[in-house]
């Protein structure tokens, strides 16, 4: 994936949270990765997210379509609702009272605002574009049509657990956010977590999902110091949902089998204040890998472990 975003708003003050997890909770995610290290046939990121391979800035893949003619028809496995629709948190859910801001990873429009989405930005510690289109499996599947119908998912599950969920943009605008637009909506929400989904272009035989930390970075607009640690446990909890509901594996070519990566050249983490962190879930160049993120049933998990994850990082 690729991901970038515009103008950094100071964040007003945030209210108190809960002290961070125990380190007894820490150690859930090596226990739930274990065993995958026999996965070996499974195989990273711009502020889109991922790797190198994403597609090029103003040319999609010529067969580029919001859904793929290779894979069956399925059924997905769980919304009583269109994932597009927006439900009323329940008042009496476990997370009542908790913001989670979900950010799809670019934008299906990208690729037709080349100027603007090539615009640089400031993210702290360097100058970088506004956002990139994205990656595609080999048969036009869009990361952004991916990563949209993901969240789509996540915030039916979310609110019927009584979350205020927000996106960072609905298929409501032509391009973007950029990429500290996107960090400054989270902030704005005064959110509790902080999800930015992607999927990633690298090469064919790499496989398997990764999440991306936060560094700690302290330059400019930039000081991710108060969220390292509370990001840390969002991702563990993630990742071992993940591994848990989907049956992926980690990532086979970053994280060191753990599915944890640590960056400190993302926009949309280096100007969050809020904790924050990407998923790659899958690569999307690997036809292995593309089979799962087109199956509707199969995002429906992804949608499902990452919101497990988030809910056990707001339960604590």
């Amino acid at each position: 994936m690729s991901y970038v975003g515009p103008d950094f708003d100071p964040q007003p003050p945030r209210r108190p949270r809960r002290r961070p997890l125990t380190v007894a909770l820490v150690a859930l995610v090596p226990g739930a990765l274990l065993g995958w290290g026999a996965y070996a046939a499974f195989g990273g990121s711009d502020d889109g997210g991922g790797s190198s391979d994403k597609a090029a800035v103003g040319t999609p893949t010529a067969s580029a379509r919001s859904t793929d003619p290779e894979r069956p028809s399925e059924t997905p496995t769980e919304p009583t609702t269109s994932p597009s629709e927006s439900t009323a948190p329940s008042p009496s859910g476990p997370l009542a009272g908790k913001v989670v801001v979900i950010d799809p990873g670019h934008n299906p429009g990208n690729f037709q605002h080349t100027a603007e989405i090539n615009r640089k930005v400031d993210i702290g510690t360097a100058m970088k574009e506004c956002d990139t289109t994205g990656t595609a499996t080999n048969s036009g599947y869009r990361e952004a049509d991916f990563t949209l119908d993901v969240a789509h998912r996540m915030r039916t599950l979310l609110e019927k657990q009584g979350a205020t969920v927000e996106l960072t943009h609905d298929g409501d605008r032509s391009y973007g956010p950029c990429i500290d637009e996107r960090a400054r909506i989270g902030n704005k929400a005064e959110a509790d977590a902080v999800v930015s989904l992607h999927a990633d272009g690298a090469g064919s035989g790499n496989r398997g999902f990764h999440v991306i930390l936060p560094g700690a970075v302290n330059s400019g607009a930039a000081d991710t110091r108060p969220i390292v640690a509370p990001s840390k446990n969002l991702g563990e909890r993630i990742a071992g949902a993940f591994v848990r509901v989907t049956g992926s594996a980690p990532s086979n070519y970053v994280g060191d089998g753990t599915g944890l990566v640590t960056r400190k050249d993302l926009g949309g983490l280096n100007l969050s204040t809020a904790p924050k962190v990407f998923i790659e879930c899958g690569n999307m160049r690997d036809s292995k890998d593309a089979a799962q993120l087109t199956s509707e049933a199969w995002r429906q998990k992804a949608a499902q472990g990452i919101s497990e994850g988030i809910a056990g990082f707001l339960e604590k």
